[in-house]
């Protein structure tokens, strides 16, 4: 299947990039759309479709509660203590009104 090179500014205009006239020569697209053809071609009748095509699981931890309620512990490595006695921290203001 060929595109012209009408057809194919306009699909670089669609997705917003802007190439010229040699680089779409350059980068020989058609071959690449016949290719794709090809792929299409190949029947995958009886294939099972697969996330990964790795076949190794990933190890998964134990879901386990751990020593939670550490608040104070987290809010003793604030360096500016004005929200500590309140049980937060204090940040600079990020966004005028």
């Amino acid at each position: 299947m060929a595109f012209s090179k009408q057809q194919l500014h306009k699909f670089a205009d669609l997705i917003r990039i802007d190439i010229s006239d040699e680089k779409l020569e350059q980068m020989n697209i058609d071959s690449v759309i016949d290719w794709l053809d090809k792929l299409q071609q190949i029947d995958t009748n009886g294939v099972e479709p697969m996330l990964n095509p790795a076949e190794h699981k990933l190890p998964r931890r134990a879901d386990v509660v751990t020593d939670g309620n550490i608040r104070d512990a987290v809010l003793a490595n604030d360096p500016d203590t004005a929200g500590v006695s309140r049980g937060y921290f204090a940040v600079p203001k990020v966004m005028d009104e």
